[in-house]
């Protein structure tokens, strides 16, 4: 049996995959990344092994992805995200042609191709509004936790609309809705639903075409789900492992190239972490 993994390292949190060589899923960890990028990868990778009952050699190809992917050391290659989020995308969903992905600290619309390749992609990674990042200072501001205000947002009645997206400017115009009165419930309708178009509008420049697919940590935030659902006019493919497409993905390509022979000697590991 041929093992395989990919190690997603974000901003927020590290994901790890490990998968057979019938393509099947035999392990999943999930570990916050802090301030120790490389402790974290590897932390990951052990916890994926242990999960899976594997010892590390029996895995022949590990491929890191994700902003910190030059810091997983005992990795064999590293591959971008977007790459990573169309192939895992197209493997839970193989009629994939739109890939919408919202971490910790960006957002991306990716264009995929029948054979999960990516034929385009737009990022919006130089402001945190449509972010994860944006819905944790919004529940910072409501002293709400974060996994807490995608199901609220769903009881809004009476949506507020935010003035800005701005995420150095929402904990102001939340406490003025406050200050008004307004429902939290609404208040995170609001901000839901700003986010949604925001979203929208940048995936739009790589054209948004059915089916579409939501990954990333927020694709497990049901307001957003719902939000992005109103906006677009049509339903998302979102999967339990949507959070773990990145990791899925390279462990994919990771997978490709354990199958062909390729491996890098211990020592090679070694040089290209020094």
């Amino acid at each position: 049996m041929i093992y395989a993994a990919g190690i997603d390292v974000g901003s927020t949190q590290t994901k790890g995959i490990i998968i057979n060589d019938r393509m099947e899923i035999v392990a999943r960890a999930l570990t916050d990344t802090g301030a120790y990028v490389i402790r974290a990868a590897e932390r990951c990778f052990r916890e994926a092994l242990l999960q899976g009952g594997l010892k590390e050699e029996q895995v022949l190809y590990v491929v890191g992805t994700g902003y910190g992917r030059y810091k997983v050391m005992f990795g064999d290659a590293q591959i971008t995200e977007i790459s990573c989020h169309a192939k895992g995308a197209s493997y839970l969903f193989p009629r994939t042609r739109t890939v919408i992905d919202m971490g910790g600290q960006d957002a991306k619309g990716i264009k995929v191709g029948e054979d999960g390749e990516v034929k385009d992609f737009v990022m919006n990674d130089k402001c945190a509004a449509g972010t994860g990042r944006f819905l944790a200072n919004s529940a910072e501001a409501l002293g709400l936790g974060l996994d807490e205000i995608g199901g609220i947002s769903l009881k809004a009645k009476n949506p507020v609309r935010l003035t800005t997206v701005c995420t150095v400017f929402v904990e102001s115009d939340i406490m003025s809705y406050l200050a008004q009165g307004k429902k939290i419930e609404d208040i995170l309708g609001g901000v839901h639903s700003a986010i949604a178009a925001r979203t929208i509008s940048l995936v739009r420049r790589v054209g948004i075409e059915e089916e579409v697919t939501f990954t990333g940590g927020v694709s497990r935030n049901p307001g957003m789900v719902k939000a992005l659902e109103e906006k677009l006019g049509t339903k998302l493919n979102v999967s339990p492992d949507s959070h773990f497409v990145g990791a899925l993905g390279a462990s994919l390509f990771a997978l490709e190239r354990a199958s062909k022979g390729a491996r890098r000697t211990p020592q090679e590991k070694a040089q290209a972490g020094a």
